[in-house]
């Protein structure tokens, strides 16, 4: 490579670093972006976000075709699995998404250094199969998350599979145990459960989705256990047998008591996630971790070490690409003399199952756990005409809104294309909207967004439809 010094070099190629590395060229800024893996996209478009979506997406025309089109006065023959098929159209999806990230650094003109990259300074980053790049103006730690180990449970991507292995089984396990009730493990035993598996979710707390709002949470795993997925909820996983025909669980409760067996033809940990910074020279540089081994950064994103900066997953705050895009947005204006910023008080979560749940702003414990007085306004799918047009009647919309102000503190959401929903929530709550701002607009008729207008004009006890 002739060329080895730049204005910013981004180490890590996922939704985090290629966005910021975009954005910092588009600001005029010479830029490398440094990624071992053969493409980029990192985690979310490879073995991640991309993928999974992919998945539950074909996982939900097949459920569809064997099972719920009779209802609109469609009559099919017999519907079969091609789950070849299925994986294949997965690949697709994601050699299209990374194959665009390399047009866009193309067009923007970055530079992609292939290998791993280890900081040295706070101005140079030595790259295996490279050498040497030099940053004049920032180096970037954007190097994501990895998944989170079970202690006692060797994950082999076959009988013991994370999220990476989910993606790739080479048929539908009769069996499948999930370890952990979060998003990701639901989000995959939902894929699996629709193919035919006996899906059973072990959660170490008492609920699953334990982030969510406590009501949100509870209708939604009433949801799953009418599909099929059964809960062992306050239950922890103290022991594994794995054979070459499947895996032994030992199951005990998490407060305490007698062990059951769980049998599992395959079984998937998804007990979250952890930063990845292990590789990356920062003990020798001298970058600060937190107790969680995250990158401790100030709130221009700046390490204790001059030029060097750290952004998505590495850092505090959900792990969520779209947060790391922020990240990666607003640190490339700040190092352009910008006002980059993001509100992490109002960044989105979605679960992509079916009904989907998305949320933005606060839950009603933590409200109540902070003494905060508010109102609640509330809206089922089933007095929704759209939603009882597609059959899609499950759920529903909540607002919370201040008691005095009316401002609204946070916003709910399960039902049919909530994670498209929100984003009308995150806009108002960005504007500071009051539950009467957004009972005041126009929503097209029929449409599923109605849903939220008529729960903003329950707050104020006045819906229009219940």
């Amino acid at each position: 490579m002739a060329e080895s010094t730049f204005d910013v070099v981004v180490v890590g190629g996922g939704p985090g670093g290629y966005v910021c590395a975009i954005r910092a060229a588009q600001l005029g800024f010479k830029v490398a972006c440094v990624e071992k893996r053969g493409t980029l996209g990192g985690t979310c478009l490879n073995v991640g976000c991309i993928p999974s979506k992919a998945l539950l997406a074909a996982s939900e025309k097949y459920e569809e075709a064997a099972h719920g089109l009779a209802k609109f006065g469609i009559k099919v023959g017999n519907v079969e699995l091609d789950l070849p098929g299925m994986l294949a159209h997965k690949d697709k999806v994601v050699k299209d998404n990374v194959g665009g990230i390399e047009f866009l650094f193309k067009k923007n003109k970055i530079t992609w250094l292939k290998g791993a990259g280890t900081i040295t300074s706070g101005t140079t980053v030595e790259v295996e199969g490279v050498g040497a790049v030099t940053a004049s103006k920032a180096i970037v730690i954007a190097t994501g998350s990895d998944v989170t180990p079970l202690p006692g449970l060797t994950i082999d991507e076959k009988r013991v599979v994370s999220s990476t292995g989910a993606l790739e089984l080479p048929e539908v396990p009769k069996r499948l145990v999930v370890i952990g009730g979060g998003v990701i493990g639901l989000e995959l035993g939902s894929v699996w459960g629709r193919l035919g598996a006996q899906v059973t979710v072990i959660e170490y707390l008492d609920r699953v989705l334990p982030t969510m709002d406590g009501e949100i949470s509870k209708q939604a795993q009433r949801i799953f256990a009418k599909q099929g997925m059964t809960f062992k909820l306050g239950a922890k996983v103290t022991g594994a047998n794995v054979s070459e025909t499947g895996v032994s669980l030992s199951v005990e409760p998490a407060a305490g008591g007698a062990a059951e067996t769980v049998e599992a033809d395959v079984v998937l940990v998804a007990i979250g996630r952890r930063a990845y910074t292990q590789g990356l020279g920062l003990d020798a540089v001298g970058v600060a971790l937190d107790e969680r081994g995250r990158v401790k950064v100030g709130h221009r994103f700046e390490t204790n070490v001059p030029g060097i900066y750290a952004i998505g997953d590495v850092i505090e705050g959900p792990m969520l690409a779209h947060k790391a895009e922020e990240d990666g947005v607003a640190l490339a204006e700040l190092l352009a003399g910008q006002k980059g910023h993001v509100n992490y008080d109002l960044v989105p979560g979605v679960v992509y199952t079916w009904p989907e749940v998305a949320a933005v702003g606060k839950t009603e414990e933590e409200l109540k756990a902070a003494g905060v007085a508010y109102k609640t306004g509330k809206f089922p799918f089933t007095a929704n005409g759209r939603a009882r047009a597609s059959g899609t009647t499950d759920g529903f919309v909540k607002i919370l809104a201040d008691a005095t102000t009316d401002k609204v503190l946070g916003v709910h959401l399960l039902g049919p294309n909530v994670s498209e929903m929100v984003a009308e929530l995150v806009l108002a709550m960005e504007f500071s909207a009051s539950a009467e701002d957004i009972a005041r607009t126009c929503h097209a008729h029929p449409t599923l967004s109605e849903a939220t207008k008529e729960a903003a004009l329950a707050v104020d006890g006045r819906p229009l439809h219940i």
